[in-house]
């Protein structure tokens, strides 16, 4: 009814138009009918000539549904909204009855419609349910093979696992008996080694020993000299200073006799005479280094390492080498003792150049030389009888220097000393 009077006030000439309409005739049609809707039923309501004008394009459309309503029969096949429509327009007798006959059929369309709805989805949903179990079954059964599928490839893996570990064991335990049959052969290898090295370097000390003595042979002979003239002079040397301690520690006249001797008188009980020193004292009284170094012509053999190892060995070891050189120039000077500091020479990479103060020897054993093989042969080289000390604290060192006539000393007794001066 609404669409219907849009319509009208559109297509009428303005003063046509209700008043309370106006102002809507110029909007358009859609604008007119969105706009325009509570006026235009309130005026439909109010006034039945405007009812007469809206209904007459109805009228003209429909004229049979219209002369029907009119004359209050319904065609059953008539559109319920056109009928209520008409009917609310025409107002004939009982049109109350059509406009409620037409809502309640209304009603009854919309719920049969709903009900088609739902009908209609409850069938595709019945269908969607059908599929979707149709197509659980084949993913389940496609499941069900690939779980048979997997649990058949796990056992085969299992069993591949289980002979790879057989494999790997029975080649660990192989690899550790190879291994331990290396290991063997290995330590006799070694063993071997070092017993031919051992030999080697003996063979090569005695070489160069041959080498050395040829040497000083040459040397003696281009001096006019040979080493016993060298040794016998020492000798003599040694003799001539302890005769004269001897003579000083006694207190010996000079001459055979003085003129005072012959007077009778009772004379003092003289002192005994005294041992030699350091001979009857223990390698750690703190006195045996003193009274080596009080004997006449004394040479003093240093092992240098074990010593400068046993004192400071955490110093590098040309710092050590410095240090222990240093303090035995001082000793010397004090002592006027030859000193010869002995190093080894495995321990250089390389001839090093060692400013040596006055009256201290310094001495490196030669490729295929220990150190203590040199103490060894600067022992030997001195005549019988002269005094030799050794210090060093190898017990093989000590050993060998008293089985050639020197008296060792601990390397603690030199430190000692060298740390007072």
């Amino acid at each position: 009814m609404v669409e219907a009077a849009a319509e009208l006030i559109g297509a009428l000439p303005p003063d046509e138009v209700p008043m309370p309409l106006r102002r809507f005739a110029r909007f358009e049609r859609r604008k007119r009918a969105k706009l325009a809707g509570p006026p235009i039923a309130a005026l439909l309501e109010k006034d039945a000539g405007f009812r007469e004008r809206v209904a007459e394009p109805l009228r003209e459309a429909q004229p049979e549904l219209a002369e029907a309503v009119a004359g209050g029969g319904v065609p059953p096949a008539a559109d319920p909204v056109r009928v209520a429509a008409l009917a609310y327009l025409l107002r004939p007798g009982g049109w109350t009855g059509l406009v409620e006959a037409a809502r309640a059929e209304l009603e009854r369309s919309a719920s049969a419609s709903e009900e088609e709805a739902a009908e209609r989805r409850v069938a595709a949903l019945k269908e969607e349910l059908a599929a979707a179990r149709t197509a659980r079954a084949g993913e389940v059964d496609k499941l069900r093979a690939d779980l048979r599928d997997t649990k058949a490839e796990v056992a085969e893996l299992r069993r591949k696992l289980h002979e790879a570990r057989t494999r790997a064991r029975a080649a660990q335990e192989r690899a550790e008996a190879v291994a331990a049959e290396t290991g063997r052969e290995l330590a006799a290898a070694r063993e071997s080694s070092a017993a031919a090295d051992k030999e080697l370097r003996k063979l090569r000390a005695r070489a160069a020993q041959a080498e050395a003595a040829a040497e000083a042979a040459r040397r003696a002979a281009r001096e006019g000299r040979n080493v016993d003239d060298v040794r016998l002079r020492m000798l003599l040397d040694t003799l001539a200073d302890a005769a004269q301690g001897i003579r000083r520690e006694l207190a010996l006249p000079s001459t055979i006799g003085r003129p005072a001797d012959t007077v009778g008188a009772l004379e003092p009980d003289r002192l005994a005479h005294r041992a030699l020193p350091g001979r009857a004292l223990s390698d750690s009284d703190p006195q045996l280094l003193e009274r080596l170094l009080t004997l006449p012509q004394v040479h003093l053999v240093v092992d240098g390492y074990n010593v400068t190892k046993t004192g400071y060995g955490e110093l590098p070891l040309s710092d050590q080498r410095n240090r222990l050189v240093s303090g035995l120039g001082g000793l010397a000077a004090q002592t006027r003792a030859e000193v010869t500091c002995v190093f080894d020479g495995a321990e250089l990479d390389a001839p090093v150049a060692i400013g040596a103060p006055r009256g201290v020897r310094v001495l490196f054993s030669r490729p295929g030389q220990t150190a203590d093989e040199l103490i060894g042969d600067l022992v030997r080289a001195e005549p019988p009888g002269r005094a030799v000390v050794v210090v060093s604290a190898d017990r093989e060192v000590a050993d060998a220097a008293r089985r050639a006539g020197a008296r060792p000393a601990p390397s603690t007794l030199l430190l000692r000393r060298l740390g007072r001066s």
